[in-house]
């Protein structure tokens, strides 16, 4: 006998019903469970960071990493990789306002971004070339036969850092000693130029400086960034070098407000040694006689750049007799600076021309009576010749009144940073728009407790 659709359907017993009404809310827990854990590996999926190279999601391709050999264009190279000529020839034109392609040089890292067909032939999609360490261009060639060019920086992190030296012969040797950045080298002399005398640095000297470093993926060093405080000890003297923004711009000052930039350079070019200083009875190297030498030698090699220490007027410009090529200026104050045995001037000046502290204004070389390449480099106050080592410094404008209080507060954070460790909010990490926290007022007693008339 056929079965009806009603037989068939008949209710289940009630004590199947009852666990079956227990065990439901488990089940549908269960559901929900397994549900939300599908769609939260989908989203991770789908946010999972891409595989990142210049900007290109390098899990579509495989890379290929070279260096430019000498005598290589990138004609050859693109062509190597199957571009025709006529697509070069086009990119060479499209490139000249971002990047020409003749302006690739041996060293220099590409990487090429390769995809395969179905045929498994490959097809050269991007070409990356470092133009420095941390700048790049990337070319692109795309299925619709069109073509890009794209100029880009890698990202870098920024670590602030604080190292401390003691010198044993010179700022660079500590430098290189310690394994610190040679930029490093540079900035302080720039920062400290007007203050300290680099050439009479002797052993035993230190330095403590706070300065950003740049790194690509955490450990290729860039350069640095802003230097956040100097301490440079000379002599046992301390000079701090706080950043404080004023007039407009940052710049270095003293811990008392003084200004580190001062009415001349300690000296007219850098990264030499003097060989012969202020004398009165110096035996000539030439002549064999003993007279006066009233200037500084600073030995150099020909065609390092001499700079003016101070702002003023060229009053004499050409041949100086024993001194060779000359050039003098006069500034301020009765001071004219004299500079002998140039092997050629820089170009624009002439005799008359102004020309401002720190400007270009000659290189070095061994015109005249000299044995070899060296600037004699002379100060005159009144027409009386002084010694060059000795000038004294009047510094520039120092902290304003108003600016006072922000410059205290700034001064007090970074010479306590360099001088220990302070916490992190208590750093300076910027130096516009700073709010001084309020101090306090004192308490004062209670009526109560005041004293009676």
């Amino acid at each position: 006998m056929q079965r009806t659709h009603a037989a068939a359907a008949q209710p289940l017993p009630p004590s199947i019903m009852k666990r079956f009404r227990l065990l439901l809310p488990l089940l549908l827990a269960l559901t929900t469970v397994s549900c939300s854990s599908r769609r939260s590996g989908a989203e991770n999926s789908e946010a999972a960071p891409k595989n990142l190279v210049y900007g290109i999601d390098a899990d579509n391709y495989r890379l290929e990493t070279n260096e430019v050999t000498a005598g290589e264009t990138m004609g050859r190279i693109l062509n190597r990789y199957g571009v025709s000529a006529q697509t070069i020839d086009r990119l060479d034109r499209a490139a000249k306002d971002i990047f020409p392609l003749k302006n690739i040089r041996a060293g220099h890292r590409y990487t090429a971004f390769i995809h395969e067909d179905s045929l498994y032939t490959p097809h050269l999609d991007y070409l990356a070339y470092e133009t420095g360490l941390t700048d790049y261009v990337i070319f692109g060639f795309h299925d619709n036969d069109s073509l890009s060019i794209r100029r880009d920086t890698k990202p870098t992190l920024l670590r602030r850092t604080k190292r401390s030296a003691v010198i044993t012969s010179s700022l660079w040797g500590a430098i290189m000693e310690q394994d610190l950045p040679y930029a490093l080298a540079a900035e302080m002399e720039d920062i400290y130029q007007w203050t300290i005398d680099f050439f009479g640095i002797q052993k035993g000297d230190s330095f403590t400086v706070i300065y950003d470093e740049r790194f690509i993926d955490d450990t290729i060093r860039a350069g640095i960034g802003r230097i956040w405080g100097a301490k440079f000890t000379q002599g046992g003297k301390e000079y701090y070098a706080i950043p404080f923004r004023q007039g407009g711009k940052i710049q270095y000052w003293e811990d008392d407000g003084a200004s580190l930039r001062k009415q001349m350079l300690k000296a007219p070019l850098k990264y030499t040694r003097i060989s012969s200083k202020f004398s009165y009875a110096r035996k000539h190297p030439i002549y064999k006689i003993y007279r006066p030498h009233t200037g500084v030698d600073y030995a150099a090699p020909k065609g390092t750049p001499v700079h003016a220490v101070a702002d003023g007027v060229v009053t004499f410009k050409g041949w100086g007799g024993g001194g060779g090529k000359t050039l003098k200026i006069k500034h301020p104050g009765g001071l004219m600076t004299g500079y002998l045995h140039l092997s050629g001037y820089a170009k624009g000046i002439a005799q008359g021309s102004r020309v401002s502290q720190g400007q270009l204004i000659g290189y070095v070389g061994s015109t005249g009576a000299s044995t070899g390449p060296h600037l004699d480099y002379r100060v005159w106050r009144n027409g009386t010749p002084i010694d060059p080592l000795k000038i004294p410094q009047s510094p520039a404008e120092p902290i304003t009144k108003e600016n006072r209080a922000t410059f205290e507060y700034v001064r007090d954070r970074i010479m306590a940073e360099l001088n220990g460790e302070v916490k992190d909010d208590e750093r300076i990490t910027q130096l516009d728009s700073l709010v001084i926290p309020e101090v306090p007022a004192p308490a004062v007693a209670p009526d109560s407790e005041a004293p009676k008339l």
